[in-house]
């Protein structure tokens, strides 16, 4: 009991300093004091990870492969998301992982994978999104949206409702969505998310869709969790990745406080792999914003509030609706 009291101490502390929590070091002293383990096997169960070529996604994608998942593993590039491909099936001893070749706001390639999934599998029991950038400067997608936007919040939402029928046949299905803690500096408003090119900031474009995100993973919540759908957002702290070294290079500096992409990946893949219903049987969460397998607050600055409208996830749906074309049930 005296260990659990010190833990949790420890783990507040760390939240409340921030830097302590985010970085390497938060990650060591958590796993360390609670006694992390691996989650369960995933034999038998099919999961879909976005943005497996590199970084954060890469290192989902072994992880689960490690678990004995069978994987479909999605990235813009044929050399490096087939390399990753390769590296899992070595990792879960010849574990069945699929690579395709798919750039998430090609609406179109979309659709084709969606059928190609569907058409080999009955049912689809995780599908975590960890493609996303952060661009400095204002880009457009293929369909006139804001790149930050398209990749971060319409693609994902056009992906997941395509999918939807695998995910509500599984009856425990688990949706991970890959946030981020810049998500804290920014309130949900529909009517700010998509910025002007004239207006433009990468962070901000950036953070306001990892906002959007989490009030997006409790929409699925709620919708289909009637059907054993969970649906979650987590942020994985500091992450060395080449995202970051593109998109934030002074941040990048950080050095040996930055998590590795294993690191950062470790709550990602025990929420894929339903740990968060296992931990207490008695209260299984469903939804929420998690950080190393704990769930947190998701409003902490004074400019923020404190809670998230009800109607908001409603509101949000519509808006992705209208922009994705994606009104009839699939």
């Amino acid at each position: 009991m005296r260990r659990w009291r010190l833990s949790g101490l420890i783990d507040t502390a760390l939240e409340v300093s921030v830097a302590g929590s985010f970085s390497r070091a938060g990650y060591a002293a958590r796993a360390r004091l609670e006694h992390w383990r691996p989650p369960a096997s995933l034999s038998g169960r099919v999961v879909v990870v976005t943005g497996a070529s590199s970084g954060i996604g890469r290192a989902v994608a072994e992880d689960l492969a490690r678990l004995g998942a069978t994987l479909w593993l999605v990235g813009r590039d044929t050399v490096r998301i087939e390399a990753a491909a390769r590296r899992a099936r070595e990792l879960g001893d010849g574990a069945a992982v699929e690579p395709f070749v798919l750039d998430v706001v090609d609406a179109g390639a979309v659709h084709e994978f969606a059928e190609r999934v569907s058409s080999v599998h009955e049912r689809l029991d995780g599908l975590v999104h960890a493609a996303g950038a952060l661009y400095p400067t204002y880009r457009s997608a293929p369909d006139g949206s804001e790149l930050t936007v398209s990749t971060g919040l319409l693609a994902p939402f056009r992906l997941t409702w395509l999918l939807s029928p695998l995910l509500r046949r599984s009856g425990d299905a688990n949706i991970v969505t890959v946030s981020s803690g810049g998500m804290y500096t920014e309130r949900f408003d529909l009517g700010r998310l998509e910025m002007a090119p004239e207006s433009y900031r990468g962070t901000t474009a950036y953070a306001r869709v990892k906002r959007a995100q989490v009030v997006l993973s409790h929409e699925w919540a709620r919708r289909w969790g009637a059907d054993g759908v969970a649906s979650y957002a987590s942020h994985p702290g500091w992450v060395d990745t080449p995202g970051l070294a593109s998109g934030l290079p002074s941040f990048a500096k950080l050095g040996p406080l930055l998590r590795t992409p294993a690191e950062g990946a470790d709550t990602v893949v025990w929420l894929a792999a339903g740990e968060a219903r296992r931990a207490d049987p008695a209260a299984p969460l469903t939804e929420g914003f998690f950080h190393d397998r704990h769930q947190r607050g998701e409003h902490h600055l004074p400019w923020t509030p404190r809670a998230t409208s009800p109607t908001d996830g409603r509101r949000l749906w519509e808006w992705c609706e209208s922009r994705t074309g994606t009104r009839a049930v699939p």
